[in-house]
């Protein structure tokens, strides 16, 4: 079986936002390893996962768990996003990444 495309993940990290904002949740926190056990169990497919996870990223959201690693990819990789806001003009994340 493929690995899940970025694209994949960040399709699924929208829903999750959309799901928890109709719930009238003020946020959500998001598990690297967590999500792709979730989406591939199994698998070991970490960096598309990150990838996804800090292109999600938007103005005001917060990276929890950053690895140590230099990349900064890695299974702890952990972030809060705050989805009471979710208009197109909210800002992408502009904090360093890596």
């Amino acid at each position: 079986m493929a690995k899940l495309t970025v694209n994949e993940y960040s399709q699924k990290l929208q829903e999750m936002k959309v799901e928890a904002h109709n719930k009238q949740w003020l946020y959500i926190e998001v598990n690297a390893k967590e999500l792709m056990n979730a989406m591939e169990p199994g698998e070991k497919n970490i960096n598309n996962v990150c990838k996804a996870i800090y292109d999600a990223l938007l103005e005001g959201d917060r990276i929890l768990v950053k690895p140590t690693t230099k990349t900064g990819m890695g299974v702890g990789l952990t972030v809060r996003y705050y989805v009471d806001n979710l208009s197109e003009s909210r800002k992408k994340y502009d904090g360093e990444v890596f």
